[in-house]
Parts: structure tokens; sequence; C-alpha cells
């Protein structure tokens, strides 16, 4: 398996096992407050599993890609960057 592939699934089974096990944890507090916290712990997670999974596939990708079309790839991740932290 391509390594760049593998470590991207990696990344992905990691950040499904942290959202579970934060689940798993709301659960149990069963209380809104600490749950809330927990979901914001999340919240700061997430983008940084997307920002380096992405960074993982473009790298494995570069030298298939055009200089043209790294730029339009970069330029989607940053909107959803955007999107997803700007409030």
């Amino acid at each position: 398996m391509d390594k760049a592939a593998m470590s991207m699934a990696m990344l992905r089974m990691l950040s499904g096992s942290l959202e579970l096990t934060a689940a798993i944890i709301m659960f149990r507090l069963n209380d809104v407050q600490k749950a809330l916290v927990v979901n914001s712990m999340l919240a700061l997670i997430g983008p940084m599993i997307l920002i380096s999974t992405t960074a993982i596939g473009l790298i494995g990708l570069s030298d298939k890609l055009s200089p043209m079309k790294l730029v339009w790839i970069v330029a989607g991740v940053g909107c959803l960057l955007i999107g997803i932290l700007r409030k």
C-alpha cells in the first residue's frame, strides 16, 4: 500500500477513535456543560486532522499534479478551513 494513503488512513482511524471515545465520555458524564467541554476539545482536534491528512495527500500527489492544480487544491482547503473556523 502507498505510504501516503496508509498515513492518511491511520490519521482518520485515530480521529474516529477520538470521536468515539469522546462520545462515550459524554454519555458517562451525563452533564451538558461537561459534554460541551469535551466537544470543544474535539473542535480543536478536527481541523488539525484535516490539515494533516490533506497535507499528506498533497505531498503524495505533488509529483503527479501540475502547479496550477495544486494552487486550486490549496485554495479549496483554505476555503474549507475558513468556513469551519469562522463563526
